[in-house]
């Protein structure tokens, strides 16, 4: 199976940028404090809560960060109320992108993204302008060098999953969106080391092939909005 993820394009666009762990740490904070917020502060009872401080642990995050991030999603700690909110629009050559943000400024990250598509030659979108072109999924990472065997990939897709993709050191699979806790437990199951689950918007149609200097427009957009820091996860159609 091959698929072309959000996390593919990451990696090829950006590289070492993602190892920034005052950013990296950061949104995983803002995960769990949206999840604590939304549903309650015991991940016991809330199972988006688990799963972000699940991603967070697995990325080394120390526990009182964890702690402190679930009190100010349920008001203890700092009373800053942060959201989530989907900017849309499109970057040069006709790339459809999606930004997701945990904002506790509206007005301040709106006119951040406005400007981010300004200078790289995009323009912003309403509501729902590019997002039809898009669908949610389940995406599992876990650590596995060299591939998965055979007996491994079908157990796998026993419990779910659509597309394994092997990147660097890395597995990826995408499955529906309510599928991936399985997923991750099969991966467990085998010995792996799984460092993300969650779900992800991927392109509904093949992704959009440009080279040379739009090419250049549209990556560096995309990074730019990466590195933005109230910026959770940008996904686009670029092949």
């Amino acid at each position: 199976m091959s698929k072309h993820s959000h996390w593919a394009k990451v990696k090829r666009a950006k590289g070492a940028a993602d190892v920034k762990k005052a950013a990296q740490f950061t949104r995983l904070a803002r995960a769990v404090t949206v999840a604590a917020r939304e549903s309650g502060g015991d991940p016991n009872f809330n199972f988006k809560l688990r799963t972000a401080i699940d991603n967070a642990l697995a990325q080394s995050m120390p526990k009182d960060n964890i702690e402190r991030a679930i009190k100010k999603g349920t008001g203890e700690g700092d009373a800053v109320q942060i959201e989530t909110v989907m900017y849309e629009g499109y970057a040069p050559g006709g790339v459809a992108v999606l930004v997701e943000v945990f904002t506790d400024n509206r007005n301040r990250t709106s006119a951040n993204m406005k400007h981010h598509f300004s200078v790289h030659g995009g323009n912003m979108g309403g509501a729902g302008a590019v997002q039809w072109m898009f669908e949610k999924k389940g995406l599992i990472r876990f650590e596995k060098s060299g591939g998965l065997t055979e007996e491994q990939e079908l157990a796998l897709i026993d419990v779910g999953a659509e597309d394994i993709e092997a990147i660097d050191d890395e597995i990826l699979v995408t499955c529906p969106p309510d599928g991936f806790i399985k997923i991750k437990q099969e991966a467990e199951k085998m010995g792996f080391k799984v460092v993300f689950a969650g779900t992800e918007w991927q392109a509904k149609e093949q992704g959009l092939a440009l080279e040379g200097e739009a090419l250049e427009k549209v990556e560096g957009l995309l990074e730019e909005l990466e590195e933005d820091e109230d910026v959770n996860a940008v996904y686009s159609n670029l092949a």
